[in-house]
């Protein structure tokens, strides 16, 4: 994702697989800028995770103080892996920085890559992985592998330190809603720290919309009439990341919870038989499928990877596009100065919806991971402690146009277009927030299995929506059979 978590998007341009506003992954997103490379098969993912050699001894803690509520070695290295994504490693580096100032006599080892699941996979199986990872982008490593095979530290001690800034409040109470519960499997413990928090939705330019004569369509009739007036001025509706089709739900998942609920969702995340024939998937597939049959989508998008997609659409070719907040930091080199970003909610079918227009996908991107073998496991939780800060959140948000986990962190800042848009169709969605959690659960199903065999051959016009459906259903139901693979469910 980028995320993963589409998450894990920021991921990848995640993420996280990935992002702001408004709430995907990923990807995850993020997490995602989802897909450099493909994501290796079930079994490399597995083996990631596997106990692996001797590992290494761990440092001594240091002594809890007020300065110190969780105990960090002074003198003890922190060994700190990035993703190098849509974000970018300058946010990192300066909490960084805030870190050394405050552990004057520890070094500080920083490194970013693209590269986390074959960089890092062997460390885990050595016994030997860093202090504190941003699990984020087309090589995220599987979560859902990593909790199952007790590799990841509880994060509580962190969510129960004091935070950064007020000592009487503790860290889990300066958070947004839902990124506590994201970082759970089976309840408590927490594994993962969603740092951004990204609105997933349909991508465009205002400009280019009312260039049109024409508003954010809410119901498919209105959405198929603007893709026609596009389509007489040259302009395709729509564009994706046509080699990591994984994209699409960003804004599909959050249509089909507003059309059916978001119990056909959970459905869905809960891997129940027949969860995907249920009417609101069919409905929402071949409201989709209709824009390749009316040519709606742009000619060669199938062959287009997100980078080149978002750069089509940001010169005019395309209005819409799925995607998460990060987009804005992503293609800013791109984005024209008077393209006047926007994010909306997905358009629903009509007025028999179950939820009202404004229901978005709004989640945690760029998940972060303390190993359970790091060598300075409390100087990763304390490393997250100083970006949760007000300061970093702050810093996090000027420079990369994303809102991060912190409730807060924008006040006095000048928020890009983007980013105003997605805290406006925040505030229109209200608790009609949706959080699909296949991608974070099940990331080999969510991106290699749904994304690219099922919706990425549908959308290229070489499978129907039924035949989509069933062969969705049918991953869907090998990963439910599947005893290598823990499994999850809505609490």
């Amino acid at each position: 994702m980028g995320s993963t978590s589409a998450a894990s998007h920021g991921s990848d341009s995640a993420a996280t697989p990935g992002s702001e506003g408004v709430g995907r992954r990923d990807l995850i997103k993020r997490s995602a800028a989802l897909g450099l490379i493909s994501v290796p098969t079930v079994g490399f993912l597995s083996a990631c995770a596997s106990s692996g050699g001797g590992g290494q001894s761990k440092d001594n803690a240091g002594k809890k103080t007020a300065k110190n509520p969780l105990g960090v070695n002074e003198t003890a290295q922190l060994e700190f892996v990035l993703f190098d994504g849509g974000f970018g490693k300058e946010y990192a580096q300066d909490a960084v920085k805030i870190y050394q100032k405050d552990f004057p006599k520890a070094k500080v080892k920083f490194s970013a890559t693209q590269k986390i699941q074959s960089t890092l996979q062997p460390r885990f199986n050595q016994g030997t992985p860093p202090d504190l990872i941003d699990n984020s982008g087309a090589e995220q490593m599987d979560m859902g592998v990593l909790v199952g095979k007790n590799q990841l530290a509880d994060l509580t001690p962190l969510l129960d330190a004091p935070s950064y800034d007020d000592p009487n409040k503790k860290v889990r109470d300066t958070l947004r809603p839902g990124i506590v519960e994201m970082g759970q499997f089976d309840g408590d413990p927490v594994w993962i720290m969603y740092y951004a928090y990204t609105v997933y939705g349909v991508w465009y330019s205002q400009k280019a919309l009312d260039s049109l004569d024409a508003e954010y369509p809410q119901t498919w009739d209105q959405m198929i009439a603007v893709c026609e007036k596009a389509k007489k001025k040259g302009m395709a509706g729509w564009t994706y990341a046509g080699k990591y089709p994984y994209y699409i739900p960003f804004s599909l998942y959050p249509m089909i919870g507003k059309v059916g609920g978001v119990e056909v969702l959970n459905a869905i995340d809960n891997l129940e038989p027949n969860a995907w024939k249920h009417p609101a998937v069919k409905a929402c597939f071949e409201a989709y499928y209709e824009l390749y049959k009316k040519g709606y989508i742009l000619k060669g998008t199938p062959g287009l990877d997100h980078i080149q997609s978002q750069t089509a659409w940001a010169q005019g070719k395309a209005l819409f596009i799925p995607n998460g907040s990060w987009v804005e930091n992503e293609s800013a080199n791109v984005i024209p100065a008077d393209f006047n970003l926007a994010v909306s909610a997905p358009t629903g079918i009509d007025k028999s919806d179950k939820m009202p227009f404004g229901t978005i996908w709004a989640s945690g991107g760029e998940p972060f991971i303390v190993p359970a073998k790091a060598k300075n496991a409390e100087g990763g939780m304390e490393q997250l402690r100083i970006m949760l800060s007000e300061a970093s959140s702050k810093n996090f948000t000027s420079k990369v146009k994303s809102l991060t986990a912190y409730n807060g962190g924008t006040d006095g800042i000048t928020l890009t277009p983007g980013l105003t848009s997605g805290v406006a169709a925040l505030k229109l969605a209200g608790s009609n927030v949706v959080n699909p959690r296949l991608q974070d659960w099940y990331v080999q199903l969510q991106k290699e299995k749904i994304g690219v065999a099922g919706l990425g051959e549908m959308m290229a016009g070489r499978l129907t929506p039924a035949e989509a459906i069933k062969k969705i259903q049918g991953f869907a139901d090998e990963a439910a059979k599947d005893t290598s693979i823990k499994h999850y469910k809505h609490q």
